[in-house]
C-alpha cells in the first residue's frame, strides 16, 4: 500500500507536510501494519505519517510495560480519543486510492517512488516527464535493467527480510506461509527487527519453518538494511528486499536493491526471481 502511495504522489510528494492515512482499509489494519505505513512515510518526503487513534491502538497499547495503569489508563483513553482529526478539517491536499486496485508493488529503480505492480513491465524513461528522464536513464543503468522487461523475468541473487520497516512478528508470519514446504534457491537472510521479535517468532518456531526451507536465522539487528558490519551485497548483486530504501550502495557498493513486501520477497527466495506472491497461493 505504502509504495502505491509513494509512486503516485512521489519521493517528494508530502515534502512540508505530515501524511494522515484514513479510511475502511486502514481502520481495518493491525498496529505492525500501521507502523510500517507511518515508518515509510518519510520516503515520500513527509516529516510524519500518522492514523487516528482507535480500539486497535488502545488494544495494542494495554498493559505493556510503560502503558498508564489504573485510573491513569482511563484517563489517558478520554485524552487519547480526542486527537482523531475533526470532522470536516481541510487539509492541503487530499490523495484517495481505492484499496482493492493496489497490486503487489516492487521497486525497479534507485527511489522507493521508482515502483510498479509485479504484473508490469520496467518502463521507458520517455514515459515520464523531461525532469525525471534522465534520473531514471542512470537508474536503469545502475539497476542493470532493459526498459520493457516483464519484472517477473528479473532474477534476483539474495534476499534479505529486515528492518524496523518489515521484520516485525507478522511479517515473518507472512514470509514464513510462504516459505512453509518450499526452498530458497539464492542465500536468503532472516533478520528480526528486535530481540523480543526474535524470541517470540522462535517461541512460535518459525525459525525452525525457515531454517528447514533453506533460509538463514540471523541475530535481530539492522543488517543489510543498511549494510553495517560487513553485512552487503556484492557489486552487481541484485537482492530482493523489504527494507525501506534502494538507493544507490544502500546494501554495498554497486548493490541492486528491489524493495518488496516479506511475503513478496519470500516467494523471491523460493523462485530466484521477482514473483506475483499470489501465483504461489501465498
Amino acid at each position: 500500500m505504502i509504495l502505491a502511495l509513494i509512486a503516485l504522489i512521489g519521493a517528494g510528494g508530502g515534502v512540508g507536510h505530515a501524511i494522515e492515512y484514513a479510511g475502511s482499509t486502514v481502520r481495518a489494519m493491525s498496529m505492525d501494519e500501521r507502523m510500517t505505513v507511518s515508518n515509510m512515510s518519510i520516503e515520500a518526503g513527509a516529516r510524519s505519517g500518522m492514523m487516528a487513534p482507535d480500539a486497535t491502538t488502545f488494544d495494542y497499547l494495554r498493559g505493556r510495560p510503560f502503558a498508564p495503569r489504573a485510573e491513569q489508563w482511563e484517563a489517558a483513553l478520554a485524552d487519547w480519543a480526542s486527537l482523531p482529526t475533526d470532522p470536516g478539517a481541510v487539509f492541503d491536499r487530499e490523495v484517495s486510492v481505492p484499496a482493492a486496485s493496489i497490486e503487489p508493488m516492487v521497486t525497479w529503480g534507485t527511489s522507493p517512488q521508482d515502483c510498479a505492480p509485479i504484473t508490469e513491465r520496467v518502463p521507458y524513461p520517455d514515459a515520464f516527464d523531461a525532469a525525471r528522464r534522465e534520473s531514471l536513464g542512470r537508474a536503469l543503468a545502475y539497476m542493470g535493467l532493459a526498459p520493457g522487461t516483464p519484472l517477473t523475468e528479473v532474477t534476483v541473487d539474495r534476499v534479505f527480510i529486515g528492518s524496523c520497516t518489515n521484520s516485525r512478528l507478522e511479517d515473518l508470519r507472512a514470509a514464513a506461509r510462504v516459505a512453509k514446504g518450499r526452498h530458497a534457491v539464492v542465500p536468503a537472510w532472516i533478520v528480526p527487527g528486535s530481540g523480543l521479535i526474535r524470541q517470540a517468532a522462535e517461541a512460535e518456531r518459525l525459525d525452525r519453518v525457515f531454517t528447514e526451507a533453506g533460509f538463514e536465522w540471523r541475530e535481530a539487528g539492522c543488517s543489510m538494511c543498511v549494510g553495517i558490519n560487513g553485512e552487503i551485497a556484492r557489486a552487481g548483486e541484485r537482492v530482493a528486499s523489504t527494507s525501506n530504501r534502494n538507493f544507490e550502495g544502500r546494501q554495498g557498493p554497486g548493490a541492486r536493491t528491489h524493495l518488496m513486501s516479506p511475503a513478496m520477497a519470500a516467494a523471491a527466495a523460493v523462485t530466484g526471481r521477482l514473483t506475483d506472491v499470489r501465483t504461489l497461493g501465498g
